[in-house]
């Protein structure tokens, strides 16, 4: 199977990993840390080996080396560079998203370079570590591509400053593997034999764990949260049981090369080592180099944050019209002009605008001052607003139609040009501002409260529309003192409800750290949470294909009304798909929980051999063994020959090669919804014989 060039920048499926303290411990025991190093072993002092950061990133190997096409009878780890922003913490949850950055062709019978990039973040936002992984094809050189640029590392002629020794031990790799990476070549000997090496390797990465410990103890003591960058090449491979020494010399402060030998035969084994230490640089939220848009920024909130976004590096466009607080009268300059002046007085930049935001003219010109003055748009903080309280029957057009204007009418004529320029860059964050009145109703305020509501459901259907884009959009809900508040909240809150209090939720949710989109939060008096809606699972009343009658609906009203085990939905699409199967008969689970398409491994076997692609097999002569265990599962091969296909019932004597599997994993493979990369990198399934030849069942058969 040829390398798949056109996969080179799109991104790859993104992939989160949980782990609590034990999984932090039993890497660490893994590398060979143990009372010597207690810290890392021991869960109440516990501190993070940084290269644990690998340990995370198995699942995303799996997409690279399935969306490469890379040939896994050649596969070995060539290079790795860890680069890190922030200590990683004892457990959580974490996210990360990539994609393969390069392939590099070394020449026939040299190999290929496959270079992925992936970005790794806490589940709180914190950006933990940056992976450059490169995987060394060894069977897939020669198809006349660019090879890679030279990134040899100078080594100082003297001896080095620190030599670090260690002894895996010969049952190293059982141990480590437990850690995510149980990949058949490190513990599998006929494997290992197939693929060209005596007996099963260490694991390149257990190796770099090692070595990430002695260079923690020779320069960083006790520190490693001091580590910055790890970064080397894997040479040789290395038999467990054989010694090893890392040498190390310091280039500079800060900074040293290093490279690890086996002590018994003097090889190299990972050369070319780089690490970089010192103190946590401040972990700040910036926005230099962003430009954003505030609406109603002439006081209160909208100043609040304007100024914020401005000590922080961003260009801030200042709109306010300059009107009352009931939206009445001509506007004026000095709002907007006074919170400028108060930027650029404190080293900042900012622009005022004065349009009206309710009206389309008005939020085009506030782009475009955005545009004139900055040339883009990176944030937009819908905050203007204005107030005309009254109980309902008193509430005349003008007043609901003013306050509608301004608060959703408004958000949309301002929204709308900056998503554009949004969606173009591939970048934005949008915040809308919701209240109390709307999401629970306050008296006298149906014109408010509706207004605040709509901007959910406005929210609610942008951030689908810039999911694709990178643009997330959220909704805060403060409580805070200002003008259209203060005849409202009771003095004592007022006193509390300072707008600073709520700027720390709202910005954060305008950073490239916001890791969500089309939430809703509340913030104020330095409290805060998260509001949702939510759907109860109700309760389906009647037979199937009879009407529901008024009385089954009081009879039912209990459970229809019941929240217990109520969900959050992401989408329209979601809720429906719920309600549907509510309405649906389940079905019956023959394989262990597929539930939709095959049922059973001899279904399978049998469509295979009804999709079986004549025009693809020309020159193709082996047999294909499947043993599926499980009770829906069965033996059968495929005898591919002169571009013919038959299925037996059995095993063969001499197959090309064997998959071996569970009916479930076999079953889910084939429905869709575990790919087959994936199966194999956790050792749901194996491949005994040619394993080449095995990926050639994706080019063979269609059903």
């Amino acid at each position: 199977m040829a390398l798949n060039l056109d996969v080179i920048g799109k991104p790859l499926p993104p992939v989160t990993y949980s782990y609590a303290w034990k999984d932090v411990v039993l890497y660490a025991l893994g590398v060979g840390a143990g009372f010597s190093d207690l810290d890392y072993c021991y869960e109440k002092q516990l501190k993070v080996i940084p290269s644990f950061s690998i340990a995370t990133l198995f699942e995303f190997l799996a997409p690279v080396a399935m969306e490469s096409g890379i040939n896994l009878g050649g596969m070995l780890h060539g290079e790795q560079e860890l680069i890190f922003h922030n200590p990683i913490p004892i457990e959580g949850t974490l996210k990360s998203e990539g994609k393969i950055t390069n392939i590099y062709d070394k020449g026939e019978g040299k190999g290929a370079l496959i270079v992925a990039e992936s970005e790794t973040y806490h589940e709180d936002g914190q950006k933990l570590f940056t992976s450059i992984i490169t995987l060394f094809g060894r069977l897939d050189g020669g198809f006349g591509g660019e090879n890679a640029p030279k990134n040899d590392v100078e080594f100082p002629d003297r001896d080095p400053d620190f030599v670090i020794e260690a002894a895996p031990t010969e049952d190293q790799p059982l141990l480590y593997r437990l850690t995510g990476d149980i990949f058949d070549l490190h513990v599998n000997p006929e494997f290992a034999k197939m693929s060209g090496f005596e007996k099963p390797i260490m694991h390149g990465l257990c190796t770099h764990g090692f070595v990430c410990r002695g260079l923690i103890e020779a320069l960083i003591p006790g520190e490693p949260e001091k580590a910055r960058r790890m970064a080397c090449r894997f040479s040789k491979t290395l038999y467990p049981g054989d010694p090893i020494k890392t040498l190390i010399w310091k280039t500079e402060d800060g900074s040293a090369v290093w490279r690890t030998i086996n002590a018994k035969t003097d090889e190299l084994i990972i050369d070319n080592g780089i690490f970089e230490y010192g103190d946590i640089p401040k972990d700040e939220v910036r926005f230099d180099d962003r430009v954003a848009i505030v609406t109603g920024a002439g006081a209160g909130l909208g100043r609040a944050y304007a100024v914020e976004l401005a000590k922080r590096g961003a260009k801030v466009v200042v709109n306010d019209l300059g009107g009352s607080r009931d939206g009445s009268g001509d506007g004026a300059a000095t709002p907007a002009d006074e919170v400028v002046k108060e930027i650029k007085d404190m080293g900042g930049e900012a622009v005022a605008n004065y349009d009206n935001v309710a009206t389309p003219d008005g939020g085009e010109n506030v782009v475009k001052t955005a545009i004139d003055a900055f040339g883009t748009v990176d944030i937009l903080i819908n905050n203007a607003g204005i107030l005309r309280d009254k109980s309902m029957v008193k509430m005349e057009p003008e007043n609901w139609n003013a306050v509608m204007n301004v608060h959703l009418n408004g958000s949309y004529h301002v929204t709308q040009p900056a998503f554009k320029v949004m969606r173009e860059k591939g970048y934005g964050r949008i915040i809308m501002t919701t209240s109390a009145a709307g999401m629970y109703g306050n008296f006298g305020q149906t014109n408010y409260g509706a207004a605040k509501l709509a901007l959910v459901g406005f929210m609610n259907t942008l951030k689908l529309e810039g999911q694709k884009s990178n643009i997330k959009v959220n909704t805060i809900a403060p409580i805070a003192a200002s003008r259209l508040t203060e005849d409202v909240l009771p003095a004592e809150m007022l006193e509390k409800s300072k707008p600073e209090m709520v700027v720390p939720m709202t910005l954060y949710l305008c950073s490239e750290r916001c890791p969500v989109s089309g939430n809703i939060y509340n913030a104020g008096m330095g409290g805060y949470s998260r509001t949702a809606m939510m759907t109860g699972p109700g309760a389906v009343l009647g037979a199937e294909g009879e009407m529901v009658s008024l009385e089954q609906v009081r009879d039912g009203m209990g459970k229809i009304a019941s929240m217990k085990d109520a969900k959050v939905f992401g989408q329209l699409n979601d809720m429906m798909g719920d309600l549907m199967m509510a309405f649906s008969a389940p079905a019956e689970d023959t394989a262990g929980g597929s539930g939709s398409g095959f049922a059973s491994a001899t279904e399978i076997f049998e469509a295979m051999a009804g999709g079986f692609k004549a025009d693809a097999a020309d020159g193709v002569d082996l047999v294909m063994q499947y043993n599926i265990s499980g009770g829906s599962g069965g033996e059968a091969y495929f005898v591919i020959k002169d571009n013919k296909c038959s299925l037996e019932a059995g095993s063969h004597d001499k197959p090309t090669f064997t998959m071996i599997t569970d009916d479930k994993t076999f079953i889910d493979m084939m429905n869709g919804t575990l790919p087959p990369m994936q199966a194999f990198s956790t050792g749901k399934l194996s491949i005994e014989g040619d394993m080449m030849k095995s990926q050639l069942v994706e080019e063979l058969f269609e059903f």
